[in-house]
């Protein structure tokens, strides 16, 4: 077993669970784990993201990726790397960071009896509310460049400045609606399922959490991560097709209800499941890569990882 935090040299010095610098610390590794992990998948998205809002441009991920770098290399590949990088790392700032706050104040101080997945839920859906507000401008700019051919913009200042000066802040924040109602819930099921999984696998597992070292914990994290992100993708997939749709075909002076009813009469219900299968895939690695990372660098300052208590 490793030894007790108290007892190794920490980077930092030992930091107290629930004060200012804990929910700083949770923050830093927030943007580590999301950030980089994003990006990562950038050819996944890039391809899900176009055939979401156009079914018939690649008759599969692989014929996309091969006419992508046949006609621009790995740059095109990679497209709209640059915008995921930094909104996701804001967004993953405010989804751990506020998540740990909000778990702390609902469950210890606001009510300290109540039911510890009702927790989970309230705790990750008001910090993935502020997160967003974070991600949208850039999520905005990078559909909109992965989704039209020729591209809307080469870069992410390109883009900003386009959205900027022709549709205002407003078409930076357009989709802030359906981003909230695609991540809250994704959120909701992606913090909940792992702190719920964790708990079942060291149950299974016959052993207290605190009995193990840190390798099995963080593995353990990988695993609860892995299978949160397998529900995330299925709970969230139509409200993303939708946040792709909206931010690609919405017109000029049309209210999001109206934009939302016209592009479900284009679409139908099948078509809010275009793309499901690589987000999956995408969504399974990603979110438990993102635990992995996360509780990784929380042992590396000396802290627990994530759930299972």
């Amino acid at each position: 077993m490793a030894p007790p935090a108290q007892e190794r040299k920490l980077p930092f010095g030992k930091i107290e669970p629930n004060t200012a610098k804990y929910f700083a610390s949770c923050t830093l590794g927030g943007i580590i784990a999301c950030g980089p992990t994003h990006t990562s998948v950038t050819p996944l998205d890039l391809v899900k993201c176009r055939r979401q809002v156009d079914p018939k441009i690649y008759t599969s991920n692989l014929s996309a990726w091969r006419s992508i770098f046949a006609k621009e290399g790995l740059r095109g590949v990679f497209f709209g790397w640059t915008p995921t990088l930094v909104g996701y790392s804001f967004q993953g700032a405010g989804k751990y960071g506020f998540y740990e706050y909000f778990k702390y104040l609902y469950g210890e101080q606001l009510f300290p009896n109540s039911n510890r997945t009702l927790v989970f839920l309230g705790a990750s859906a008001s910090a993935e509310f502020f997160a967003d507000m974070a991600l949208c401008p850039f999520e905005a700019v990078k559909v909109r460049m992965q989704t039209t051919l020729p591209p809307y913009a080469g870069t992410l200042r390109e883009g900003w400045r386009k959205v900027a000066a022709k549709e205002g802040l407003g078409g930076l924040y357009k989709g802030i609606a359906p981003l909230w109602a695609r991540q809250i819930p994704y959120t909701m099921t992606k913090f909940a399922t792992f702190e719920e999984t964790v708990s079942g696998l060291y149950w299974a597992l016959g052993r207290p959490k605190e009995s193990f070292g840190m390798l099995p914990q963080t593995g353990v994290s990988f695993l609860g991560g892995y299978i949160a992100g397998i529900f995330c993708a299925v709970v969230s997939h139509p409200a993303d097709v939708m946040v792709s749709k909206l931010n690609a075909d919405r017109k000029a002076g049309e209210s999001a209800s109206t934009a939302v009813s016209r592009i479900y009469r284009n679409i139908g219900f099948a078509g809010l499941w275009n793309g499901l299968p690589v987000r999956i895939v995408m969504l399974g690695t990603l979110t438990g890569f993102q635990w992995l990372i996360y509780d990784s660098f929380k042992v590396f300052l000396g802290l627990p990882t994530t759930g299972g208590h």
